[in-house]
């Protein structure tokens, strides 16, 4: 399937299979069980290894709005959504981190198939139920790797800097504080405050955080070794990861990946 762009929303389950998924020139292994957020504007691609079954969603942002009008009584969640797909993080990997939600999906996933295969009486009901509620997992997960204060009244400096911090996370030149706040023409010292003001969380925890997530990725679903894990995501030794990701897990990154290896044989 080769890279390309779209203006949609578009979830892509793996039913089966195994292979490489490339989106905006990250590349992230899937298995069966992961699923994915493909936004407007990102370019992605599969390069499959072994037979793979997808299941694709699709949906705009008019699906979105028109749930918005039609069920004012959830207007508020609906609109909290929309916000959180709108600046969900554009990095690879299966955007399920709750683990009793891949549960929920997989059941979510067979009962669409089944409505949509029996077509018994009321199915587009169904399905249109079912999908929301498959569009609201992916929400709550995208929220979990979000500052705690972040939310939908939260200004646009705030998420263009979170936006900024996720598109260059690979550049470490790039995520110190004065070249965040030359590119947002904003002095340092206020640059921090206003950050932690409105995140709970100042620039380096926030940037730290994020790419302790990533991390926790690459060991569940990647087979990058330690060392390949640092040098990407330009920690300053395996010594300098094996403290934070302790901290951050309770665990080393390899008895991390040990423990998740151990709990899905």
């Amino acid at each position: 399937m080769s890279e390309h762009r779209q203006n949609f929303f578009e979830l892509v389950y793996i039913v089966n299979g195994t292979g490489k998924h490339s989106i905006n020139k990250n590349q992230f292994t899937y298995h069966p069980g992961n699923m994915f957020l493909i936004t407007p504007d990102d370019q992605h691609s599969f390069a499959i290894q072994e037979t793979t079954q997808f299941y694709f969603i699709r949906f705009s942002d008019i699906y979105i709005k028109s749930r918005k009008e039609q069920e004012g009584r959830d207007a508020e969640w609906i609109r909290r959504m929309e916000y959180i797909l709108r600046n969900a993080s554009h990095q690879p990997g299966c955007i399920l981190c709750n683990p009793g939600d891949k549960v929920l999906v997989k059941a979510l996933i067979n009962s669409i198939t089944t409505e949509l295969v029996n077509r018994s009486l009321y199915h587009q009901e169904l399905i249109s139920q079912l999908v929301n509620t498959m569009i609201t997992i992916v929400a709550r997960n995208i929220a979990m790797t979000m500052p705690e204060k972040v939310s939908d009244s939260t200004g646009n400096t705030v998420m263009d800097i979170i936006n900024y911090i996720q598109e260059n996370i690979y550049t470490p030149d790039l995520l110190r504080i004065e070249s965040i706040g030359a590119h947002f023409g904003i002095s340092e010292g206020y640059l921090g405050r206003y950050f932690k003001k409105h995140t709970g969380e100042s620039l380096q925890q926030y940037i730290t955080n994020f790419k302790l997530k990533l991390v926790e990725m690459r060991l569940q679903h990647s087979d990058m070794r330690i060392n390949e894990i640092v040098a990407e995501l330009g920690f300053t030794d395996e010594s300098h990861l094996n403290r934070l990701f302790k901290k951050h897990k309770g665990l080393s990154p390899t008895g991390f990946r040990k423990q998740f290896v151990l709990e899905n044989v």
